[in-house]
């Protein structure tokens, strides 16, 4: 009995240690997505790569610094990046949506580059997003939403939660 008590249990560990890697909760901050999600929110992220993601997913993105680059190495803590939540408007091999980055502006019709995102806030007055900063690099991207989850506040809950910075 003992060992199916230990097996059961250190499946159970493994299983929420996959888990831990494949999903993480984000704390929306900021009003560039209202009305889809406003300060406070938490949504459930799943990690993916830039070819998992489609036009018209949320997804939470490396935010670059005020110079534009990023100051973070790609490997690392998730919970000490700044993080944002925008809409994907296109993926690599789209044609470039309304609102050209700087980089693109005055070129003709465009396609996205190979490994990039162009990302949108649902609030474009208040969003600061691919229409401001550019492309950005599939290699920042942590992940989709999945859905908006509801928490009670617990000590974990808190601890395990990454919280977005909108500018």
């Amino acid at each position: 009995m003992w060992r199916y008590l230990l097996g059961l249990t250190a499946s159970t560990l493994l299983a929420v240690l996959a888990l831990r890697q494949r999903f993480v909760i984000v704390t929306v901050s900021g009003d560039s997505m209202m009305p889809t999600l406003v300060p406070g929110d938490r949504v459930l992220v799943r990690r993916a790569r830039v070819s998992q993601v489609s036009p018209g997913q949320v997804a939470v993105i490396e935010m670059p610094g005020i110079d534009g680059n990023w100051s973070t190495p790609l490997r690392g803590p998730v919970g000490q990046r700044a993080w944002m939540i925008k809409r994907v408007a296109a993926v690599p091999g789209d044609p470039m949506p309304e609102g050209r980055p700087p980089q693109a502006a005055g070129q003709p019709k465009q396609l996205v580059p190979n490994g990039k995102l162009f990302v949108l806030g649902d609030n474009a007055a208040s969003s600061h997003d691919s229409r401001h900063i550019g492309y950005l690099p599939g290699e920042r991207l942590l992940g989709i939403v999945v859905r908006r989850i509801r928490l009670e506040p617990t000590r974990f809950a808190a601890s395990r939660a990454i919280k977005t910075v909108d500018r």
